[in-house]
């Protein structure tokens, strides 16, 4: 039997690479662990000598920092996402009204941690776009947004629960910016939530990375192109993910 190959992952790709990795498995009879958390400190971990086989990162620069430091080969972008807003059923958000919510001192704000989580990092691109529309909108939601998710010191999640599901149910956030491919997860657990598209002109845009750590693993290298094939693409199209193909 072959060595197990050791996917170290985003958190939001949790539910379409367990997929992934499944079909990956009955084609070629190699198994595959899987690692799921916030990119950035599964980066960290990665850096401080853990051994996975291949990382997929929820943006381009995790990866580019493990090719810099000579642990990761070249880094090639396989999937693509973007952020919504995920709100209490009581909430009166719609697309058109969303920066007047976010900006309402009464509205409380959640967000994934920055740097420990790209999530987190694309909530304060958008608070940057926000100030372009609206100068002083990036001081305004950069100090009100709690930070609840993807962090070391993040509130333990209970077993089965999806995080932003959870996170809302407990009344942390009236309104939670996280990637649509979590929402859509979310309102599964939840059905109540609603989920508010981004306007176009705050709208951010994530570029998921892919790097082989392991060159001289064959089965490892094959798990890397494998989720750049026509199979493992399918699935993360139908989870909501962007797509090589521009799907």
């Amino acid at each position: 039997m072959a060595e197990p190959v050791r996917l170290y992952a985003a958190g939001s790709l949790t539910a379409a690479l367990t997929e992934v990795a499944q079909s990956f498995e009955q084609a070629y009879g190699v198994s595959v662990v899987a690692t799921f958390g916030p990119s950035g400190l599964l980066r960290q971990r990665i850096e401080n000598g853990e051994a996975a086989h291949v990382y997929a990162s929820a943006n381009m620069k995790h990866p580019h920092t493990l090719a810099e430091a000579g642990i990761g080969g070249p880094v090639v972008m396989f999937a693509r996402n973007r952020l919504c807003g995920l709100a209490q059923p009581e909430l009166d958000v719609r697309t058109e009204t969303l920066l007047d919510v976010l900006l309402d001192p009464e509205v409380r704000l959640g967000t994934s941690t920055p740097k420990a989580d790209p999530s987190g990092d694309y909530a304060w691109a958008l608070f940057r776009k926000a100030e372009d529309i609206r100068p002083g909108s990036f001081d305004v939601l950069s100090e009100k947004a709690r930070q609840l998710t993807g962090g070391k010191d993040s509130a333990r999640l209970p077993e089965g629960r999806n995080p932003y599901a959870w996170v809302m149910t407990e009344d942390r956030a009236d309104i939670f910016l996280t990637y649509c491919t979590n929402a859509v997860l979310a309102r599964k657990d939840t059905p109540a939530l609603q989920i508010v598209q981004v306007p176009e002109p705050l709208s951010v845009g994530a570029d998921y990375g892919l790097s082989l750590l392991a060159a001289d693993k064959p089965e490892a290298a094959r798990l890397a192109l494998y989720l750049l094939s026509a199979e493992a693409q399918a699935i993360l199209a139908r989870y909501g993910f962007g797509t090589t193909n521009g799907e």
